[in-house]
């Protein structure tokens, strides 16, 4: 039972993707266009709605877009996604012109603007779907995701938190989240989303 309900059955959906990428509200683009020259970057930092946003109004980033990862189910939905028996992790994906924005400075706006030591949740938002994670697509990111973590903790212990409980995965397959969720605050500005920023910076 989950919150006094049965537990729902989890699937594996053996058909193609089920969400088919759609237009960027923001930056007008199919959200599965390549971008030469571009580099992508995960981050899974509790509600994507507002992780979305954030990311969508950093300079140099080119796409972003909500969806699922680290889960062991394929072609998760949402509603499956929140029970926490799939393992997926909501998640943004980011695509970023390099020589505009660094990876580096994407991992900042992350880790200043949600509370890496929470483990399972982001404020009142609970569940494994809630988990700090970097999914990295290099070996490069994945140094550097690891870096600034270890930057970072020190800092976060000073102002009185706990360990951080981020993970860095190499990026498993990335499934797109349903079209109302995608710039979700965009389509909805006063939507329920908000930043569990801890005040500590990266500078």
């Amino acid at each position: 039972m989950i919150f006094g309900r049965p537990t729902p059955q989890i699937v594996d959906h053996d058909q193609p993707q089920l969400v088919m990428p759609c237009y960027h509200r923001i930056f007008g683009d199919p959200m599965d266009r390549d971008f030469p020259g571009a580099q992508v970057a995960y981050f899974a930092m509790g509600c994507f709605w507002g992780a979305e946003k954030l990311f969508w109004q950093t300079d140099g980033v080119l796409s972003t877009a909500a969806g699922y990862m680290g889960g062991s189910n394929r072609n998760p939905t949402y509603e499956e996604t929140c029970t926490g028996l799939t393992g997926h992790a909501e998640t943004v994906r980011v695509v970023f012109d390099p020589s505009k924005v660094s990876y580096r400075q994407l991992l900042a706006v992350f880790l200043e603007n949600h509370d890496p030591t929470q483990g399972d949740r982001q404020g009142n938002d609970v569940g494994s779907q809630y988990r700090s994670a970097l999914f990295t697509t290099s070996e490069e990111q994945a140094a550097a995701a690891r870096d600034a973590l270890a930057e970072f903790g020190p800092k976060l212990a000073v102002a009185g938190y706990g360990p951080i409980t981020t993970t860095v995965e190499p990026a498993p397959q990335w499934y797109w989240a349903e079209d109302y969720h995608q710039q979700y605050l965009d389509r909805v500005p006063n939507g329920y989303c908000p930043v569990h920023a801890t005040g500590v910076t990266c500078g």
